[in-house]
């Protein structure tokens, strides 16, 4: 056994895990268990997710809210499945696709992430270079400067530092709410866009983009491989399913804060965006410049924070998918694959930003179009995994749980054959 292998051992059931000093003082098991529902569910609203709803409320005001309840509530049921398959095999999901389904299964399902992965990356740092040039910063000086420091963070810093950091850099969501309210929505049509469904002319796409970005799949492989290398264990599921509730409301939250923004404001003057910054741009002269340079701040923050997760989760994917060692505390040397993948990952999406003249709408729309074709097989082998009792025992799904499981896979089919639908028109 490799000794990374025998130090996750020797961490799952040889001593306390991290963070039981801190309940025997009282303080809530929350905090012991808190970072994979909380990083996952807000590295879901990154650049593509902001775009979307930035969009969504432009176009269609408030009449589509109604479709990020239901996405959220698809959220809370897969990452909780995710993280409580992690917590009772200690496995990531990719170890399972191939323990289960075989080598050939699991490497199809790597090589179509990597591609969506690697799409989605460069997203990421586009959206770090669009918030970067309202400020008159080059793209060409942003980019590489990001890619650096994402990278020394996750690459050289311990499991919980790194944890610390992100969470810290997820607080700047914030802004999302403050540039909400400072645009004066009418909160009566806020209430009735969340609880009234619409469907509007011409908004199946934005709805299939919006339950896409939010229940991405990459997200659901980092939310169980984190939990893991986190040391979670099964009598922890109960904080851990308040982490997720509270990662997933906070995701629905946002989201729902950048529509009211633009709803208020760029929908009411019948303004047009194509982009999470042209929203930025445009919500100044109507809302104030502190609104505008709010969404901005916050576009910057959720960019570095998904540029920074989403390769991590990539490297957990490949190297589980290869059976490789794999964890922030092991070393180089210990676990050589896990931080080759995640170098390039972040070279890769950073270097295609800065390709001249690339068309980077075209490179997000491909890798979205990937995530929503991958998100299918993820799905069905989270819910045959999570109802086998061999993995799961007595923590496995029973018939309540597959109904949630079957009724979220639902919404999220409903939102595929939507866009299906508005692209053959």
């Amino acid at each position: 056994m490799h000794s990374g292998a025998l130090k996750r051992l020797r961490l799952r059931h040889g001593r306390p895990p991290l963070g039981a000093g801190l309940a025997a003082l009282g303080l809530p098991a929350f905090l012991t268990v808190a970072g994979p529902g909380i990083l996952a569910g807000l590295s879901d609203d990154d650049p593509a997710g902001i775009t979307t709803y930035s969009i969504m409320g432009a176009r269609f005001g408030y009449e589509l809210l109604w479709v990020l309840l239901l996405a959220t509530g698809a959220l809370v049921v897969f990452h909780e499945l995710a993280a409580r398959i992690g917590l009772v095999s200690g496995k990531g999901l990719l170890a399972l696709v191939r323990e289960r389904y075989g080598r050939t299964v699991s490497a199809v399902i790597i090589v179509a992430l990597l591609a969506a992965n690697v799409g989605t990356t460069a997203a990421e740092f586009a959206g770090v270079a669009a918030s970067l040039e309202l400020a008159g910063v080059s793209r060409d000086v942003s980019v590489p400067l990001a890619a650096v420091g994402v990278s020394a963070l996750v690459l050289r810093g311990s499991f919980h530092r790194v944890e610390h950091v992100l969470l810290l850099l997820g607080a700047v969501f914030v802004t999302y709410v403050v540039s909400g309210v400072l645009a004066h929505p009418d909160w009566g049509s806020v209430a009735h866009g969340l609880v009234v469904p619409s469907v509007p002319a011409g908004s199946g796409v934005v709805i299939a983009a919006a339950v896409g970005t939010t229940l991405a799949p990459w997200g659901l492989a980092f939310i169980q491989s984190y939990a893991v290398d986190k040391h979670l264990r099964a009598d922890q599921l109960a904080s851990e399913r308040v982490d997720v509730i509270a990662g997933a409301v906070m995701t629905g939250v946002i989201g729902a804060f950048v529509v009211i923004a633009c709803a208020a404001t760029l929908h009411a003057t019948g303004a047009s965006i194509d982009t999470a910054r042209d929203a930025a741009v445009g919500l100044e002269p109507l809302a104030g410049h502190l609104a505008s340079t709010l969404f901005a701040v916050g576009l910057l923050g959720c960019a570095l924070l998904a540029a920074a997760v989403l390769p991590l989760s990539t490297a957990y994917s490949v190297s589980e998918a290869l059976g490789r060692e794999h964890g922030l505390d092991d070393s180089f040397r210990e676990a050589p694959v896990f931080y080759c993948s995640y170098g390039v990952v972040v070279v890769a999406g950073a270097s295609i930003v800065l390709i001249p003249g690339i068309s980077l709408i075209g490179i997000l729309f491909v890798s979205q179009v990937v995530n929503a074709v991958l998100l299918v097989p993820i799905l069905i082998a989270l819910i045959r995994i999570g109802g086998d009792a061999e993995v799961m025992g007595e923590f496995r799904n029973r018939r309540t749980g597959h109904l949630l499981a079957y009724s979220a896979a639902a919404v999220v089919g409903l939102s595929l054959v939507a866009l299906v639908t508005a692209s053959l028109r």
